[in-house]
């Protein structure tokens, strides 16, 4: 694996990105484009998974197969990173595992604070995928990268894959974990004053769960 940013292009990937962004879209909606995007997103993050041969018997014969040689770790960042969990077990191997890091950020000093953290013990073994709807600063990115690393698994088999990111945010990744890949649907122009990515869709978590913490 490297470490360059992926985003996705295309119509496909542009029509779900565009309901995200549209101020008028309703959770339900929201979070129906957000499982469509993410599907796509993690089929590009997790196309270089790699394989094993194995064989599989079809209704006619015995033929082969490539699977993936390790035990996949999926750790989404609460609330939002929920919204790529499922469509990424629809993906992946029956044995996928997932961890939670829950983090909430300091509107002032735009800081994260852990308040969950719940890691399998031999993560080690795994391909460690973390999970979050927005790269926006990367405080919490590499807060979620520095706890899995913590936890045992090697930085070599740890990726990190979101629906919307900013240019400050995939720079900081880099800084601290320069080989780890990001894949997103999309990488933003900027943050504002705020830390807000721009254009943007809003804070994801309330806008998914049509609530706010």
């Amino acid at each position: 694996m490297s470490g360059p940013v992926r985003q996705l292009g295309g119509a496909l990937a542009g029509e779900h990105i565009a309901r995200l962004r549209d101020k008028d879209t309703p959770p339900a909606a929201f979070r129906t484009a957000a499982g469509a995007l993410s599907t796509l997103v993690l089929a590009d993050a997790l196309a270089d998974l790699e394989g094993a041969r194995s064989s599989v018997e079809t209704p006619l014969e015995t033929t082969d197969a490539l699977r993936p040689a390790r035990r996949v770790t999926l750790v989404p960042v609460l609330r939002a990173g929920l919204a790529l969990m499922e469509p990424a077990l629809r993906l992946l191997p029956g044995d996928t595992r997932v961890g939670f890091l829950g983090m909430a950020r300091d509107e002032h000093t735009l800081q994260p604070t852990f308040y969950l953290e719940r890691l399998p013990s031999d993560i080690g073994d795994d391909d460690v995928v973390v999970l979050d709807v927005m790269l926006a600063t990367g405080g919490s990115a590499v807060a979620a990268l520095d706890a899995v690393v913590a936890a045992g698994a090697p930085i070599a088999r740890v990726r990190f894959a979101c629906l919307i990111a900013a240019p400050e945010g995939v720079a900081r990744i880099h800084e601290a974990h320069p080989t780890v890949p990001i894949t997103a649907g999309v990488v933003d122009r900027e943050l504002n004053g705020s830390g807000f990515i721009t254009p943007g869709l809003g804070d994801a978590g309330d806008r998914l769960y049509g609530a706010t913490e």
